[in-house]
């Protein structure tokens, strides 16, 4: 049995659709082992070594990693969001009380993600201020930082646009709130508020503006950004973990 699978693993190994896939075999020289990592995106993202300190929880208390748990709990949360939501006025706001009072589980399943939220953008703050205090910031992870600033703006982009999608009173007043502030910006407000709305006012046109934003553009940008964060987290030598002061 054992060799029928592994007979039929090297048949596929040997096709066209696998080596157009993996352009390198693993192979048995350290030269094809390396090619095969350098050649796969998701094997490139990650060290092939790590020390151990970097594993323990003192040195990180895992914070980018529950960062990005609760980043894939939005993900398959918003995707079944979205098979009962409809970015229009007034069907937004029915749909959440369809959600509420008819889908079931549906009161689980938006909570989990607005819970979600909140916990990810709290987390990601604590990651900044950890990955501050401890002064993995400076060369040579300093573009590092910069990848991670942006992406705590995404984060809170992502929260504001999907504030407006309840379409009630709380979203609609946030919103406005949020727009008017906007508008406050020296020289270019006005424009700012009015690309924010796709209007003068808080209607139809920005509820489909946030919607986009949130489910398509944000997400996008947030998935690309991850994966540059990862690729140099390895290029810089691994997670920064200071070294133990000697009593």
């Amino acid at each position: 049995m054992a060799t029928t699978i592994k007979s039929e693993f090297e048949r596929i190994r040997n096709t066209e659709v696998w080596r157009t896939i993996f352009r390198s075999g693993s192979g048995s020289s350290n030269l094809h082992r390396s090619q095969a990592v350098q050649q796969n995106i998701f094997l490139h993202l990650f060290s092939v070594k790590v020390r151990s300190r970097a594993l323990e929880f003192s040195p990180t208390w895992y914070l980018g990693a529950l960062t990005l748990s609760t980043f894939f709990i939005l993900i398959a949360t918003g995707i079944l969001l979205m098979f009962y939501y409809h970015p229009s006025v007034p069907q937004a706001y029915a749909d959440m009380k369809d959600l509420q009072f008819v889908v079931a589980s549906g009161v689980f399943l938006r909570n989990l993600h607005r819970w979600s939220a909140h916990a990810m953008v709290f987390l990601v703050f604590a990651h900044m201020f950890k990955v501050f205090y401890r002064g993995a910031y400076r060369p040579p992870r300093q573009f590092n930082w910069v990848i991670g600033v942006f992406l705590l703006l995404i984060t809170l982009l992502l929260s504001y646009t999907g504030y407006l999608l309840p379409w009630d009173q709380l979203a609609f007043w946030a919103v406005t709130v949020g727009s008017n502030i906007a508008k406050a910006v020296p020289l270019m407000g006005k424009q700012i508020r009015f690309l924010m709305l796709g209007g003068n006012e808080v209607n139809a046109n920005a509820l489909l503006r946030f919607y986009v934003l949130h489910c398509v553009i944000l997400p996008l940008a947030a998935i690309l950004l991850v994966g540059v964060h990862f690729w140099r987290i390895r290029k810089d030598g691994g997670l920064y973990v200071p070294e133990k002061k000697q009593l």
